[in-house]
Formats: C-alpha cells, sequence, structure tokens
C-alpha cells in the first residue's frame, strides 16, 4: 500500500512526561515535517483515490547464489549484509545444504511458513531450502533439521521487534530430544550441547534473514536487546521428572515430539529448594514481574520432586498455587507501559481484566490465570534451582511432521 496515511511520532513514548508526549502530537511529524494533528486528519477524512487502493507487489526473491570468493572475503560478506549473527558461519555451499536437505523428507520448495518481525510488517513466505541455508550457517546437523523446521513453521519469530526487548525460548518435548542427544541435565540452559546450541541459533538465523532482516533502528528496535536470542532451547528432562511433561499436559501423545514457542525472556528471577521460606521467596519473585508476560518456571528435578513431597503431585497443582499468589495492588498492576495493551480487553468487559479495571487502586488482584503459567523440569540434579522466566506461550509445532 505504497500511500497508506500514517503519521509518525517519536519513540521513545514509555516513561515520558505528559508533557512531552503532548509535544510529539502537537509538534510536527518528525518524518514528514508536517503538523502531526493535521495529517491525522487528513488522513481520516480526505476521499480515496484510485492510488490509494491500488496495490503493490514488492520482489522478495534473491540470487540462490553468491560469486565465489576466498572464505574470508565471503565471511565478511554474510557479515556486511547482516546475513549473520555477527559471529562466524559456516559457509553454505552447495554441497552442504544438499546434505543439509537429507534430515528431512520434505521437498526443498515445500513453503514451511511465514514470519515478520512486528505485527505491522508483511509476513515473509519461504521454503524448506532456505532453512536448510540458515541450518548449515549455525552448524547444526542434518538430523537437526526437522526440529529447525518445525521452529521455522510456528509463525513465532526468535527476533522480534518489540522496543521491550522480547525473544522467544523454544521448549522441545518427546523422544526426539534422546534422538539427537540432547541435553536435558548439566548446563541444559547453557551452550554445552551440540544440538542444543546449534538448533538454538539456526532458529536466530532463519528468522532475522527470513522476515525481512533484524537490522537495529530499522527491523529491529529492542531498546536493551536479549541474551536468549542467541541460543535459548530447553528440552525437557522428561525421564527425570515427577510429573507429566508439557506436551502431555496439552494433550500430546509421549511419544509425539513437539516444540513450544515461549515469547518472552523479558525477566528472570531465580531460587532454590523448596526450602522453609519457599512460599515467601515465590510471592517475593511474582510480585516482581513485568505483569504483561507470565511465568515460564524451569526446575531442577530436585526442586520438582521436593514440591511433590509438599504434596503438589501435578504441575498443575502447583500452578494453582502460583497463581493465586501472584498478587499485585490493582494500582501496581495499571501502572505499566505494556500492559496497556490489555486495557482494551478490560473496557470491553472481557473478564479477568474488567474486574482488574474495575478494582479500587489499593485492592489486591490476582495477575495470572493458571493457564498462563508454565512448568518444564530441566538440570543437572547439582543443585536444587529454579529460574522463573517471563514467558508467553505463543505457539506449537509437531517435529515429526517434518522428518
Amino acid at each position: 500500500m505504497p500511500r497508506l496515511r500514517q503519521a509518525y511520532t517519536p519513540h521513545p513514548v514509555v516513561d515520558q512526561s505528559a508533557a512531552h508526549l503532548r509535544g510529539y502530537i502537537e509538534g510536527n511529524d518528525a518524518i514528514s515535517g508536517r503538523p502531526f494533528m493535521q495529517e491525522v486528519l487528513e488522513g481520516l477524512t480526505s476521499p480515496l483515490e484510485d492510488a490509494d487502493i491500488t496495490g503493490l507487489s514488492f520482489e522478495r526473491t534473491t540470487p540462490r547464489f553468491v560469486e565465489p570468493d576466498t572464505e574470508e572475503k565471503l565471511q565478511r560478506l554474510f557479515e556486511e549484509n547482516r546475513w549473520t549473527d555477527m559471529l562466524p558461519i559456516v559457509l553454505p555451499t552447495e554441497e552442504r545444504v544438499a546434505a543439509m536437505l537429507k534430515g528431512t523428507s520434505h521437498p526443498p520448495d515445500k513453503i514451511v511458513g511465514r514470519l515478520r518481525p512486528t505485527v505491522f510488517r508483511e509476513a515473509w513466505e519461504f521454503d524448506v531450502e532456505k532453512v536448510a541455508v540458515n541450518a548449515v550457517m549455525a552448524g547444526a546437523r542434518p538430523e537437526y533439521l526437522p526440529v529447525i523446521l518445525a521452529l521455522a513453521s510456528s509463525g513465532v519469530t526468535a527476533r522480534s521487534s518489540s522496543t521491550t526487548s522480547f525473544a522467544t525460548i523454544p521448549v522441545i518435548n518427546g523422544p526426539i530430544r534422546n534422538e539427537l542427544a540432547m541435553n536435558t541435565g548439566i548446563g541444559v540452559m547453557g551452550p554445552y550441547n551440540h544440538a542444543n546450541a546449534t538448533i538454538g541459533r539456526a532458529y536466530g538465523l532463519l528468522s532475522q534473514n527470513l522476515q525481512g532482516g533484524s537490522v537495529p533502528n530499522e527491523t529491529y528496535m529492542g531498546s536493551q536487546g536479549n541474551w536468549y536470542a542467541y541460543t535459548a532451547v530447553i528440552p525437557e528432562a522428561e525421564e527425570r521428572s515427577p510429573w507429566q511433561p508439557l506436551h502431555v499436559q496439552q494433550g500430546y501423545k509421549p511419544t509425539d515430539s513437539i516444540a513450544n514457542l515461549f515469547f518472552g525472556g523479558w525477566y528472570t528471577h531465580a531460587g532454590y529448594g523448596p526450602r522453609a521460606t519457599w512460599k515467601e521467596k515465590m510471592r517475593h519473585a511474582l510480585a516482581a514481574v513485568e505483569q504483561y508476560s507470565p511465568p515460564l518456571f524451569v526446575m531442577d528435578p530436585i526442586v520438582a520432586r521436593g514440591f511433590v513431597e509438599l504434596g503438589f503431585d501435578t504441575k498443575e497443582k502447583l500452578i494453582a498455587w502460583l497463581a493465586d499468589n501472584a498478587l499485585l495492588t490493582a494500582r501496581e498492576y495499571w501502572d505499566n507501559q505494556s500492559i496497556q495493551l490489555l486495557r482494551p480487553k478490560a473496557v470491553a468487559g472481557i473478564e479477568p481484566y474488567a474486574s482488574r479495571l474495575k478494582a479500587a487502586p489499593d485492592d489486591v488482584i490476582k495477575i495470572y490465570e493458571p493457564s498462563e503459567i508454565h512448568i518444564v523440569v530441566a538440570g543437572g540434579e547439582t543443585q536444587g534451582a529454579w529460574k522463573m522466566i517471563s514467558g508467553a506461550l505463543r505457539g506449537t509445532a509437531s517435529i515429526d511432521a517434518w522428518r
């Protein structure tokens, strides 16, 4: 839509004074130089012309090959074009991509999915071969390709352009974890396992390259960025957990291999236990969250067994307790820039947001529904540790479908 009517206000808008924000509206558009409100009024009231409703097609194909050169110069070429995550890559030669494609039964030209860095950009379509190219670049092996294709097919990008600096954290369940020798134990969230690390890196690379870029100040606006965006992949330690694994909770069979994608990585709290004061610790951690993004708990098996001994013999029982104890005053809840995205639901009468909006400023309210909180068991049992990570479940994809 080349003549889409729009007016631009500068950033940031978070934590700016009312006078500062009013200056954006009463001043000139930072791009066109014209009075901002005049542009808004004209855009809303001027009659449409033929050119306003004529679509425009954009060419998005790229050459399959670059010109041959030395490895050093090709590495520099990929870096300068921002086709990398700024670390050295495995150069995706024709032979290497062909070998990678043997990891799936699907043809190279099959469409895998669509991705975009943010909701107001057009989603780009891509095929199996393009995913394989990025898998090679990440250093992945052909047998990892079904997992990488599943992540790519989810529609959830690993390179979100939110100014809040979100990341996407995949959780892997099912037999594929053992088939690929993925690490669910010591160092599960660190760079200590080839499959964990390269699958996560491939997901990040394909997201930035196949959605139209992830360039700071152009297609990436995360103010501080996020370290989870490099290789964050968490396979659940199903065999050492006293509870049902995540995918079985969702209705899948234990023999299904599934990827769940949690959009967040906004905050991380950590603790031990359950110790004598575990309730107080959990309440403190829950009160310190960014309430727009619910928690994903990653618990060492020691912690999970400890909660079973306290009577929480299912994840659902512990999640119910967490939801009942995730509390803030209504004033604190609504005094948050991101939570304003939920205000239209509250105004429209949609629960539980409507009740939260009606509450008096000093009323204590629950900030999460049980369905929003998730628990994954992973860790090496060297310490009874848990992490609470910002993570809203945004997508689920079958890995078996891409074998």
